[in-house]
């Protein structure tokens, strides 16, 4: 007859341990996966197959290790969990370990029924790992069922993959490319978002009516909105059609109550207060209107706001936080400034002449179209900023501009050539906007123009290389500086034949695949990223660039770049430097593009800024002194980024071209300031830009993140570090693991290097998964970092890192088999004679499992979790004297004094082992502490909401498994209790 199991106990079977749930018979048992979620669950027939109580067996006394023994067996156990027991489900379970200031959105969120957050935390601080710690946990409690993440298409596959490898969340892409593929699957009558729970949308395929209904009907409970301002406006402005259509598809998604939304947003306020208005409304209706200079305003947004600035969270959780110590503190090593300098170049006589007859053609244009109606004159003026634009910009841009037909040729209307027009020669601050937005516009507008076009485009091409454009020349003098001092630059570009030109002029290689000696030097790796290539190719091409440099400290990365780049990708680990070699006319643009190195995980303490700008073309010395400088100095004195509104910066920008086209010529640069035009665009642009920031400034100071104090963020901290290990146990567990091993380790400063080739063959299988074969075959040295922001083919000395995860499961497993081949740096038993104690104390390392029901919006979830703990008594155990915790734990850092016998060693350890029986009443006594305490806990973190913790229970299941006992005996026989004084012999 089979063997009853008890719901909720656990049981081994298939080669892993499993929860034993409510539908299971005495014939039939089905089963969750300890740590696993409801789609893993299966049935079993234990008539058929071998089930089995998940009991360790008990540890065998001849099996003795050294005084590292108990500790790495620890640090081993604790690693391996994936089922937290504290309010935090998924913590255990997540490939990322978070900083301490990204808890507080998830935090505030756990205190909602119905989690509403708007994330607007600074670039660079983190805010898709702050969105996805609270997916992550919401989805592990059952409180959400599926996920749907709305973004731009080029940021699509990134949130796949930070979602994949960091969050264990397997999503689908549903954007315009994939969604033939994936509707081929479903049944008839069947929605793609109930077949996928969990998706990455492109906003902007959604968006549409088509689309936008069935999504509504069909979308998950739960929905992340990545660079969210772009789907709201201003009410007094006239919004695109594209953001009338997002924000109506958010208003639609928002007007279930019960849906959690998650906002999340660099820049809120985008310059316009309604905006931010309309963008609080969509989080919660009443925001939208409530007086926000009221206490009771702030108080109702301060639980669904989170906006910080680098400088709030840089050192975090320290006593200028209000805590009584430092022993919590962290800090983050964001980069401490970007140093600007701004470069000029001259044109060559030729490249001047050449702009000159551009601009005379265009200014000719303009004139006589003002005389055909509104239309034309439209048009001419698209194409005259096309030809300006790309003339400035580069050779290869400006012969392409003049030999394609303008966009806004065949507009039928004023408005429709402003639509067409627009996009491809203004640098709006909308990320969406970017994509697509890198070819070079087109200025030929009639047929009998296209010989003169043609002239100038030949003119043009002739100017390609160092001698007749300066720009390049210039740009080629300040790479070169950069390069020798050690950095590794991005150079940012508008259009894909300016980018395509620097990458021909500056590699190693022809347009046709040969060889050559570019002006950089051999070791430069120069290669080009444009919007030619899909978003995947892009970050292919880019570790391709990093992989060919290689490990030689010689070698350079140069990375040539359109604005497909400035935002979404991150490129922190590679680059440290940006080049502005064409100035974006929205400073916003340069500001994204900055953002790309200038974030959490940048090695470099300065990030260097080189912004080119013709000294005489008529047009970029404006654009730098009347708009990006004037961004600069807003930064600076609030410590953030306060966006331009897209109207006023083309208000200025206009006001340039038209005196560049109408009246200027060069010199007359104080005419330009002079002029009406000039001065009612520029007094606009300073009176609603400082508007503006200081809104803003008063928002970081009135909005201050306030609802969670660094108290409540240092206890869970300090609760969760408890539980499942901090920084420092896993640094010590790496490198003494790796040692015991026979790996190579190589000091370099707080971190090291393991070459692994003399390890277990086990142990080498398992991190050529992680690293890859080729590392493992060629015994290259692994790179171990403190810092866990690392680079590819690196490792975080962290608990969730998988090479951290692969060693700690060798180690516990081959502790558990005592016939494992090679070294088994950790053991479950230990007789080790020290200075460390005065009589002898016994060190218990004993796991306990929890059984947790936590109430949520679809009924109670039934969960087992699991925790490690340290114990330990004096004298026998049958008149055990029990020590505080932080006693028994500090027995971990206990050296051996003398070598112990090893036959004394294993008859000392038998005697304990038998007599544990008398320690379990108090070991059930303490799970029960535990178990009162975990309770407590995940009320204190749902303290806001009676009915989140309304039927919460936690109980401890009895027995509790002793997986080690160590006994650590006096060095002086003084002490009877030792029952043998330690004698020279073998060492344990």
């Amino acid at each position: 007859m089979a063997l009853t199991y008890s719901v909720g106990s656990l049981v081994t079977a298939r080669g892993r341990e499993w929860v034993v749930l409510p539908e299971s018979e005495p014939d039939l048992l089905v089963l969750r996966p300890l740590g696993g979620s409801d789609d893993d669950i299966a049935a079993v027939f234990p008539a058929f197959e071998e089930v089995k109580g998940a009991e360790f067996a008990p540890p065998e006394p001849g099996d003795l290790g050294d005084q590292r023994a108990a500790g790495l067996l620890r640090t081993a156990l604790r690693v391996g969990f994936r089922s937290g027991a504290g309010p935090f489900r998924s913590l255990a379970g997540i490939a990322v370990e978070p900083r301490a200031y990204q808890l507080v959105p998830l935090l505030m969120a756990l205190r909602q029924k119905t989690v509403r957050m708007l994330i607007s935390d600074d670039v660079g601080i983190g805010k898709t790992i702050e969105a996805g710690l609270i997916a992550s946990e919401l989805l592990a409690q059952g409180e959400a069922t599926g996920l749907a993440v709305l973004c731009s298409p080029a940021l699509a596959e990134q949130w796949q993959q930070e979602l994949r490898t960091k969050f264990a969340i397997d999503a689908e892409l549903v954007l315009a490319s994939t969604v033939s593929r994936l509707e081929r699957g479903l049944d008839l009558g069947q929605s793609l978002f109930d077949k996928y729970p969990n998706v990455v949308v492109s906003t902007d395929f959604i968006k549409s009516t088509r689309h936008r209904d069935d999504f509504v009907r069909h979308c998950p409970d739960l929905v992340i909105v990545d660079e969210a301002h772009t789907c709201v406006a201003a009410d007094d402005t006239s919004a695109s059609a594209q953001n009338q259509l997002r924000y109506e598809l958010l208003r639609r998604v928002a007007e279930d109550a019960t849906r959690h939304l998650i906002l999340v947003t660099a820049t809120p306020h985008s310059g316009k207060e309604s905006a931010f208005r309309n963008l609080l409304g969509l989080v919660k209706p009443e925001l939208a209107s409530v007086d926000l200079e009221t206490d009771a305003g702030r108080r109702l947004l301060a639980q669904h706001f989170v906006a910080r600035k680098r400088a709030d969270v840089r050192q975090y959780l320290t006593k200028e936080d209000g805590l009584g110590d430092d022993s919590l503190a962290e800090r983050t090593a964001f980069p401490s400034d970007r140093y600007f300098k701004d470069e000029t170049y001259k044109l060559s006589p030729e490249y001047r002449a050449l702009l000159d007859d551009a601009i005379a053609y265009a200014s000719e244009r303009v004139e006589a179209a003002d005389s055909r109606g509104r239309r034309e004159a439209r048009i001419a003026w698209w194409s005259a900023i096309a030809l300006l634009r790309s003339l400035v910009s580069s050779p290869r841009a400006a012969a392409q501009t003049l030999r394609t037909r303008s966009a806004a040729a065949v507009a039928a209307s004023a408005e429709e050539a402003d639509r067409l027009g627009a996009p491809l020669t203004s640098d709006a601050a909308d990320s969406d906007a970017l994509e697509g937005m890198d070819v070079a516009p087109g200025a030929e507008t009639e047929e009998n123009a296209g010989s003169r076009l043609a002239e100038l485009a030949r003119r043009a091409e002739q100017l390609e290389g160092p001698d007749g454009d300066l720009k390049l020349k210039a740009l080629i003098k300040h790479l070169k500086a950069l390069l020798a001092d050690g950095h590794n630059p991005i150079v940012f570009c508008r259009y894909i034949p300016t980018a395509e030109y620097l990458a021909e002029q500056l590699g190693n290689t022809n347009a046709d695949g040969n060889k050559k000696r570019g002006p950089l030097g051999a070791k430069a790796v120069v290669k080009a990223v444009t919007g030619t290539l899909s978003p995947q190719q892009r970050v292919e091409r880019i570790e391709q660039l990093a992989a060919e440099a290689g490990e030689d400290a010689a070698a350079r990365r140069v990375l040539i770049a359109t604005d497909c780049l400035s935002e979404g990708v991150n490129l922190q680990h590679h680059f440290d430097a940006v080049v502005h070699y064409d100035l974006a006319w929205n400073p916003t643009r340069h500001d994204q593009r900055e953002g790309r190195v200038d974030r959490y995980g940048q090695k470099r303490d300065q990030v260097r800024v080189i912004t080119l700008y013709g000294e005489d073309n008529g047009i970029d010395g404006k654009v730098l002194e009347v708009l990006i400088k004037k961004h600069r100095q807003i930064k600076k004195d609030l410590g953030i980024s306060v966006s331009v509104p897209d109207e006023m910066s083309t208000g200025v920008t206009d006001a340039i071209v038209e005196w560049l086209l109408l009246r200027g010529r060069q010199g007359e640069q104080e005419a330009l300031f002079e002029s009406d035009a000039f001065q009612q665009s520029f007094a606009d642009l300073e009176k609603d830009w400082n508007s503006a920031a200081e809104r803003e400034k008063a928002s970081r100071s009135r909005f201050a993140q306030r609802s969670i104090h660094p108290e409540e963020v240092a206890r869970e901290v300090a609760s969760i570090r408890e539980a499942l290990g901090g920084a420092g146990e896993i640094h010590t567990f790496v490198r003494e693991s790796l040692a015991a091993l026979n790996a190579v380790i190589r000091d370099s400063g707080e971190d090291f290097t393991a070459e692994v080739g003399g390890t277990p063959a086990g142990l080498r299988d398992a991190l050529a998964a992680v690293v890859g074969a080729d590392t493992i075959e060629k015994d290259r040295p692994i790179p171990f970092r403190s810092d866990p922001a690392i680079g590819r083919g690196e490792a975080a000395l962290v608990r969730t890192d998988p090479v951290v995860g692969a060693l700690a499961a060798h180690v516990l497993n081959a502790a558990l088999d005592t016939q494992a081949d090679g070294a088994r740096p950790a053991r479950r038993c230990g007789v080790i004679t020290t200075d460390a104690v005065a009589t002898r104390t016994t060190l218990l390392l004993v796991r306990y499992r929890f059984h947790l029901t936590l109430p949520s919006r679809s009924g109670e979830k039934q969960l087992v979790a699991e925790d490690a703990r340290l114990l330990a008594f004096q004298g026998s155990p049958k008149n055990a004297v029990w020590l505080p915790q932080e006693e028994a734990v500090a027995l971990l850092e206990a050296t051996a004094s003398d070598n112990t016998d090893a036959h004394f060693g294993e008859r000392t350890m038998t005697r304990i082992l038998g007599q544990l029986d008398e320690v379990s009443s108090h070991l059930e006594a303490y799970g029960e502490e535990l178990a009162a305490e975990l309770d407590a806990s995940h009320r204190r973190v749902r303290a806001a909401s009676g009915e989140i913790v309304r039927g919460l229970s936690v109980t401890a299941q009895k027995p509790a498994d002793v997986l080690g006992a160590y006994v650590y005996l006096p060095a002086t026989p003084a002490d009877s209790a030792a029952g043998s004084p330690a004698s020279a012999g073998v060492s344990a």
